[in-house]
């Protein structure tokens, strides 16, 4: 484990396949009983540009499953509905993360979370075992505004206080990692290797 070093004081999260595992695809074949339906479901609902406009707080739930069942066959709506409702108790925790984001807390460091995701964020937060010890937290839905925006990342500094250039941000996606960097924040892109996360921190 890296020392905390004077520079870094804060690991900055994000959830979705950083601490949460989100697969479309799985998520929609819980839901159906052939590969073809599941491939329909996911287009029209995790595939579809409503679901950003969903994590950014522009669109509704109700809008969101409204335009999803116009992408979709009628015979598949009980489907829709039932994954509309459910996805998230497949949505799994990422074990290693979660296990490095406890032993950081351990060593002193703030924890917090910044995730593109709706408002529901809570139905997948509920299972996450690292949620227990964020300090904090700010998602897109809530805000109306999303990653890699930078004025997302000056918003969870301004609301709990935070220097950005003490802030380590860490998402599996390099474009949201740019966002944090415009922002002054230091980033690692999440691959899957735990261990980046901690080279980062001893650099």
């Amino acid at each position: 484990m890296a020392l905390r070093t004077a520079q870094i004081k804060n690991i900055v999260f994000d959830m979705g396949n950083v601490l949460m595992h989100f697969d479309g695809p799985h998520f929609a074949a819980q839901f159906t009983d052939c590969e073809a339906d599941a491939h329909a479901l996911h287009r029209a609902l995790f595939g579809s540009t409503t679901w950003a406009l969903l994590d950014s707080g522009t669109v509704g739930y109700d809008t969101a499953l409204r335009v999803a069942k116009a992408h979709l066959e009628k015979r598949l709506w009980p489907n829709l509905d039932a994954c509309f409702a459910g996805w998230a108790a497949y949505s799994s925790p990422i074990d290693q993360t979660n296990a490095l984001a406890a032993e950081l807390k351990r060593e002193g460091y703030g924890i917090y979370l910044l995730s593109n995701a709706g408002t529901r964020i809570h139905e997948q937060l509920d299972h996450m075992p690292a949620w227990g010890l964020m300090d904090g937290a700010v998602v897109s839905g809530c805000e109306r505004m999303m990653k890699p925006d930078p004025a997302i990342y000056q918003l969870l500094c301004e609301r709990y206080d935070l220097e950005p250039g003490e802030c380590l941000f860490v998402d599996d996606n390099a474009d949201n990692c740019e966002g944090a960097r415009v922002a002054g924040m230091r980033a690692v892109q999440y691959t899957g290797d735990v261990a980046a996360i901690l080279a980062a921190l001893e650099d």
